[in-house]
């Protein structure tokens, strides 16, 4: 007679622990799936630039929605938060700010794939550098022999801030 109770005490609970199981949902234990929805905050993910015929083109990727944007002169680039001076040699110099944005991810790692510190060699742009990237702004500085005449705008699918640079009338080819 124990071993009948035992046997229906083991079988009960096959027939409890089967139904449970039928109810959770095949996929509750993967992973959640990914979404391709853009970041909550624009994320700077590159700077490149390029030579054209009369200007040279400095390009801001951007992944999410591209921010409001300021460019203006500046006497000396420094980096953000540290206030030291950037090393990038040049008579004249332009910082561009992108806020709301930031170079890393919510996790903190850096999402900037671009140039920290660099050296360029085009008619009119000479270095560009990473300068900040702090409390939800992105800075990022850019070099010239000589005053710098510009104009910039916004390109989208995939956003992009885009600064064309006249070249000096000396540096283009006649």
């Amino acid at each position: 007679m124990l071993h009948r109770q035992s046997l229906a005490a083991t079988a009960t609970g096959i027939v409890l622990a089967a139904g449970i199981g039928a109810t959770i949902p095949a996929d509750a234990g993967a992973a959640p799936p990914r979404t391709t929805h853009p970041p909550a905050t624009a994320q700077v993910v590159d700077v490149r630039w390029g030579a054209h015929p009369t200007f040279d083109r400095l390009v801001v990727d951007v992944r999410g929605t591209l921010p409001p944007v300021s460019v203006r002169p500046v006497k000396v680039l420094r980096y953000d938060g540290s206030g030291h001076r950037v090393p990038l040699a040049g008579k004249f110099f332009l910082e561009i700010k992108l806020s709301p944005a930031a170079a890393h991810d919510q996790s903190g790692r850096s999402v900037y794939q671009g140039p920290r510190l660099t050296r360029i060699h085009l008619p009119a742009l000479k270095g560009v550098a990473l300068t900040g990237d702090f409390e939800g702004v992105v800075t990022i500085g850019a070099a010239f022999d000589s005053k710098p005449v510009y104009k910039s705008f916004a390109l989208h699918s995939p956003e992009r801030f885009v600064l064309d640079i006249a070249h000096h009338p000396a540096a283009c080819p006649r």
